[in-house]
């Protein structure tokens, strides 16, 4: 169909779902702590007061933390009638810069966990209220708050407007580059501070980071435990429970050929004869995140020829939070299901991103552990340059969507040319914000009562000092 047409077709959605309905905070009549023990069921028991005890830090943390429960709340919103596959945890600091398979810079999407079919609108959501709850965090006042959401909304509308007149080639190789995003900056205060991303992001490679991690033992590279952030699995200092399955198992049952073989078949033939140059040399657990502490992550090093080091990151896929309150298609491997939506999503995804399972059935994605991956410093943010960072989270969100649902003129039709839809998402993010302090102050007082238990790194780690 015609542009046009397609695009009278999203506006003709606004009849049976008008924009003004997704002011809607959704079903808020839950247990917000029995969500989140949801959630955790499955984890490394041990590690569940750490996720608890880095989500208390803050409300900002605590959202960061709890996708499941906007997830559950979300269901109960109206829906447009666009479905596409959504990240699923699009809050702002799952955003930033790495590498592509040619070495350029991006700045894309960065974590699709939770990654799944769902309304495109669960995702502007998500990240509209996540400015609102950080500019709380970190002090500004209300008028800033609902700027930095016209801002994510306003860059979508008009992003996904363009993006409906490109051709699906153009929009498939469409990427934003740092590089790009220098020549279109005009201050230079911000010109200034992309530089210095860069230069951070180039000294971020495998290399700077093996004499971090690891020791040199005789001929072999072995990762260095400091509990609870790294630890062997059978190591002194792991924090796995003596009846958990991992540790109860044969040699056989853990042994982690199978696995990797099944890695290496999901990946194209030229990544395997480069993966084939590589040696394995150590294998730890690695905790990452906030919402992803207790699943089963893990980071195995190998080395090549030259002694050249390679960190590939392999961590459980559990089921997504939106598949729980979304109806799709079953999964028949949740790491397949991160790494297609992955790819469908970024303008361009990682050399090494393929997926497995492990001993017992559990399944795993793997992607390199770190290459010039470049995290937004919203602390160092003032006003002005939050905003800028917000539209450029919309423009990102834009294009991934535009890209994985070749939905572009639909969706830009029931957005309209107005500011409609961005009035309602400053009253949906501020209310939405209001009930993440609600949950929040019952999650602490869950805490505080013994129902749940937190501890911080620190805390951890004085079990293991002498």
């Amino acid at each position: 169909m015609p542009v046009e047409v397609r695009r009278e077709r999203g506006k003709a959605l606004r009849t049976q779902v008008p924009r003004g309905a997704h002011d809607a905070i959704g079903n808020v009549d839950r247990d917000p702590v029995a969500l989140l023990e949801t959630s955790s069921e499955g984890r490394v028991p041990r590690l569940v007061p750490l996720r608890y005890g880095r989500m208390i830090q803050s409300p900002f943390a605590f959202f960061r933390g709890s996708a499941i429960i906007q997830a559950h709340d979300l269901a109960g919103t109206p829906d447009s009638g666009l479905p596409m596959q959504i990240c699923g945890d699009c809050h702002l600091a799952n955003f930033g810069g790495f590498a592509s398979p040619e070495r350029a810079l991006l700045f894309d999407l960065n974590d699709f966990d939770e990654t799944s079919p769902g309304p495109w609108e669960w995702d502007l959501k998500r990240l509209s209220a996540s400015f609102v709850v950080a500019a709380r965090h970190l002090r500004h006042k209300a008028g800033v708050a609902e700027a930095l959401v016209r801002e994510v909304v306003g860059s979508y509308q008009r992003r996904t407007a363009a993006y409906a007149e490109m051709g699906m080639l153009d929009t498939w190789y469409d990427r934003i580059t740092f590089e790009r995003l220098l020549e279109e900056e005009t201050l230079p205060e911000v010109q200034k501070r992309i530089r210095r991303g860069m230069e951070r992001a180039a000294d971020r490679t495998h290399e700077s980071l093996l004499p971090k991690l690891a020791e040199r033992i005789g001929d072999r590279w072995s990762i260095l435990d400091a509990p609870p952030a790294i630890f062997h699995v059978r190591g002194e200092q792991t924090l796995f429970g003596p009846d958990d399955d991992w540790l109860v198992a044969s040699e056989d049952e853990l042994a982690q050929g199978q696995a990797y073989k099944e890695y290496l078949a999901t990946l194209a033939p030229d990544r395997r004869r480069l993966l084939g140059h590589f040696t394995r040399h150590d294998l730890a657990f690695k905790v990452v995140g906030v919402g992803s502490v207790g699943t089963r992550c893990l980071v195995l090093l190998l080395v090549d020829q030259h002694d050249k080091p390679l960190f590939l990151q392999i961590k459980e896929a559990t089921r997504s939070v939106v598949a729980r309150y979304y109806k799709s298609a079953p999964t028949a491997h949740e790491g397949r299901r991160v790494v297609d939506g992955q790819r469908l999503m970024q303008a361009a995804s990682d050399l090494f991103l393929g997926w497995t399972k492990g001993p017992f059935g559990r399944h795993f994605y793997m992607r390199q552990l770190r290459d010039m991956k470049l995290s937004a410093q919203i602390e160092l943010m003032d006003a002005e340059l939050l905003g800028r960072y917000a539209s450029l989270c919309g423009w990102v969100l834009a294009r991934a969507h535009a890209k994985a649902g070749g939905l572009a003129a639909e969706v830009s039709g029931y957005l309209g040319r107005s500011d409609r839809m961005a009035d309602v998402m400053v009253g949906y993010a501020s209310g939405y914000a209001d009930q993440v302090e609600r949950d929040y102050d019952q999650f602490v007082t869950a805490c505080r009562s013994g129902r749940l238990e937190a501890r911080t790194d620190a805390d951890m780690a004085a079990d293991f000092r002498v």
